[in-house]
């Protein structure tokens, strides 16, 4: 199936909850921004600058003081970069106010919301934005043609194929363009990359091992791969995909045995109910990490895959996947 057919199926389910951006204003201070949202003067782009996406082009003439954002995850980006958003989309399950790895940017108030599922277009309007960034948002044509009467907007980022979202270097590379600060992403995109490959040598067995991610939602298995963001951030440590991927039937679990299995969205109870999931040597030699909720901080911080909020998922995850890979049945990984 192909990858907006299922994650925009997923999205009506409730299951890129922990994808929404949420949250309170920036510190000024720490920002360089007025309460207004509005950035102090400065940045590392130069305008008027075209942002190429997946709709067409968007020209922005000069740098943008009013920023919404609309998709699943930009709002950590942008303020990642130094400057708050005026308004952003709700999430739909988690509590993204309390996401640790930006809570020095979330001052109380809280930054105003602009829908949830449904995107409110007379709130966005009526914050007067320069710029509606939706590069990780599954934005439809008509959609995109109403945000654009009201700003220039930037819709869905390409991936490196058809089928695969957006990496998260590419859409910070590509808001780093749009809002001025390019060097500024350069940065950041080594920073969290060195994090990445200081996790993967301090734990040289995760190197050639298989990983299968599991998104279980009402029952359904969907492998999750590069293409996805959580598929991607295991990837990313060292390990191998799983050549499997998409919709899965219960029947086929047997795919899912590999060195290594990430259960999102199910407790080892609930997966281990199906009788074939339950017989996997992935599952009985304790090689399998549960993370049964999509309200928790770590399914927020890899729902956003923003470089926020991956810094904070390697330190929660790294000693999990070291218990599930050390050939010791007796050191079961703890839940994420």
């Amino acid at each position: 199936m192909h990858r907006r057919s299922v994650l925009t199926a997923l999205a009506a389910s409730g299951a890129l909850a922990t994808l929404s951006a949420c949250g309170g204003e920036e510190d000024p201070a720490a920002a360089g921004s007025t309460s207004s949202g509005t950035s102090a003067a400065g940045g590392s782009g130069a305008f008027p600058v075209t942002v190429e996406h997946e709709l067409g082009s968007t020209e922005i003439t000069e740098a943008p003081t009013r920023v919404v954002t609309v998709g699943y995850n930009e709002q950590d980006f942008v303020l990642a970069l130094g400057i708050t958003p005026v308004g952003t989309r709700k999430t739909l399950s988690y509590d993204s106010a309390q996401r640790p790895w930006a809570q020095d940017l979330l001052p109380e108030g809280g930054i105003p919301e602009v829908g949830e599922a449904e995107l409110n277009l007379e709130a966005i309007a009526a914050l007067q934005p320069d710029l509606i960034i939706g590069a990780y948002s599954y934005m439809e044509q008509g959609l995109y043609d109403q945000l654009s009467g009201i700003a220039p907007t930037i819709a869905d980022v390409p991936g490196p194929t058809e089928d695969a979202a957006v990496t998260w270097q590419e859409e910070l590379r590509v808001i780093g363009q749009a809002l001025g600060r390019v060097e500024e992403a350069e940065s950041l995109t080594e920073e969290v990359e060195a994090d990445f490959q200081d996790a993967a040598r301090a734990n040289p067995d995760f190197a050639g091992k298989t990983v299968t991610v599991a998104l279980i939602i009402s029952g359904q298995y969907y492998l999750l791969g590069a293409g996805d963001p959580r598929g991607r951030f295991f990837q990313e440590l060292g390990f191998e995909g799983n050549p499997v991927e998409g919709e899965l039937s219960a029947e086929q679990a047997s795919v899912m045995d590999t060195d290594v299995l990430v259960v999102l969205g199910a407790t080892a109870e609930e997966f281990t109910a199906n009788g074939a999931a339950a017989g996997l040597a992935v599952v009985t030699e304790g090689r399998t990490v549960y993370m049964p909720t999509f309200e928790d901080d770590f399914a927020g911080a890899l729902g956003f895959s923003s470089p926020l909020s991956l810094p904070y998922a390697i330190e929660q995850a790294v000693p999990v996947l070291a218990a599930a890979v050390d050939g010791d049945p007796g050191t079961v990984p703890a839940t994420l």
